[in-house]
């Protein structure tokens, strides 16, 4: 059996001591140079420690360090989320993995998301695939830290994960599947925190989609939570959830959160088992 094993030489050495010295989980190569004080033998070793497994290459000159206890085997990093969640220094994973994450859905996405300020492209790293989506400043929020597999991964909070997926439903696998995620929700995410949440970001349609998804799911938001959902909708707005056309079968028009629902109950509930046998 070949085995790779990680070494280290005298220069390499002195940049992972310090980075386990400081608890470090991200090194750029401009930090290196500041560390090295030179900049050719910063490129070197950090050459070195990609090829020997103790950096992973990231984006735009920054890394991943993967720390002495990971053990001598070269052997890369398996924590998806911990790397998605690593790329960008402002940013946290949501949607659909963030949902598998908390539990909201058993079902895991094959592309992980993550919110940005400023848009990049998707990335593969280490065969994980990572979409960045820019969210506007006033959606930036809703995140904690969390302890993952020995990695400090940044991720929405359940309730916010379950508003974000509710202002895109692309994210999360779509109406059906945010069904389940909203459903997945009522059980263990607080009311009043969804609906502080959904009306912090300031969307009509993403409150009328809340509304009528909770009451599809049997969310049972009380008289004062949903009043406050309910003035946020002005009296003349609609909006649409589903698909383009609507067809024979499908919810229609919901008057108490004043939106087209273009899909059936059936298909909306595909995934909820609980309700599934009365949405006919």
């Amino acid at each position: 059996m070949n085995t790779h094993f990680r070494t280290l030489g005298p220069r390499e050495a002195q940049l992972v001591l310090t980075l386990s010295e400081q608890g470090r989980h991200t090194i750029t190569a401009a930090e290196a140079i500041e560390l090295l004080g030179s900049k050719g033998s910063a490129r070197n070793v950090i050459q070195g420690l990609v090829q020997k497994g103790w950096l992973t290459r990231l984006v735009g000159g920054r890394y991943l360090f993967l720390p002495p206890e990971r053990g001598p085997e070269n052997l890369g990093e398996n924590n998806a989320l911990a790397l998605a969640s690593a790329v960008v220094e402002t940013s946290y994973v949501g949607w659909w993995a963030a949902a598998a994450f908390h539990g909201l859905t058993t079902q895991k996405p094959s592309t992980i998301a993550v919110a940005v300020l400023r848009q990049r492209p998707t990335r593969e790293i280490e065969g994980t695939a990572i979409r960045f989506v820019k969210v506007a400043r006033r959606k930036f929020y809703g995140y904690q830290d969390f302890e993952i597999f020995g990695r400090t991964v940044r991720l929405s909070t359940a309730a916010k994960t379950i508003v974000d997926c509710v202002d895109r439903p692309d994210l999360c696998g779509g109406p059906s599947e945010l069904a389940r995620i909203v459903f997945g929700g009522a059980s263990q995410v607080d009311s009043a925190a969804l609906v502080e949440d959904a009306l912090r970001m300031q969307s009509t349609a993403l409150v009328q989609r809340l509304g009528f998804l909770t009451d599809l799911v049997r969310w049972k938001l009380d008289d004062a939570l949903r009043a406050r959902l309910r003035a946020a909708i002005p009296p003349s707005a609609r909006s649409y959830f589903g698909r383009a056309e609507r067809r024979d079968g499908d919810v229609g028009y919901v008057h108490d959160w004043g939106i087209f629902v273009h899909a059936s109950r059936r298909d909306l509930l595909a995934d909820v088992p609980q309700i599934i046998s009365v949405a006919a």
